[in-house]
């Protein structure tokens, strides 16, 4: 599978915005996603996650609140809504997929880098007045 992620741009504080992650095939419907970012000169950090069965969603305590992660396996499309951008989200964002199939317990492991397989080019947000 390849992964293509979209949305991102300038925007001012508070606002918002929503990057899209789109697959080139169905198997994501079968896989764990996950978001993460790269602030410049920074590693690249988690920021959130939806399992495979869209029961299980984690996020970063910085974003938690004010994003939101979503999946839509028709369209074979993640999503991330942010909300309330603050100048700390500037970042290049990238979306990722696991291995098809995996389960983890507990679950924390779907927060690693590692985890993930497949990753996007990134998307670029920039949130400044």
């Amino acid at each position: 599978v390849q992964l293509q992620a979209s949305g991102g741009g300038l925007v001012q504080p508070g606002d918002s915005l929503r990057l899209s992650c789109a697959a080139s095939d169905d198997t994501i419907s079968n896989r764990n996603m996950a978001w993460f970012r790269q602030a410049p000169g920074k590693e690249r950090t988690f920021v959130a996650t939806v399992s495979r069965s869209g029961q299980n969603i984690y996020y970063a305590d910085h974003v938690k609140g004010r994003f939101t992660i979503s999946r839509d396996n028709a369209k074979n499309v993640v999503y991330l809504q942010m909300d309330s951008a603050q100048p700390e989200d500037t970042a290049v964002y990238y979306c990722a997929a696991d291995r098809p199939g995996r389960t983890y317990s507990p679950p924390t492991r779907l927060r690693l880098r590692s985890t993930y397989t497949v990753w996007g080019q990134g998307t670029l947000v920039t949130v400044s007045s």
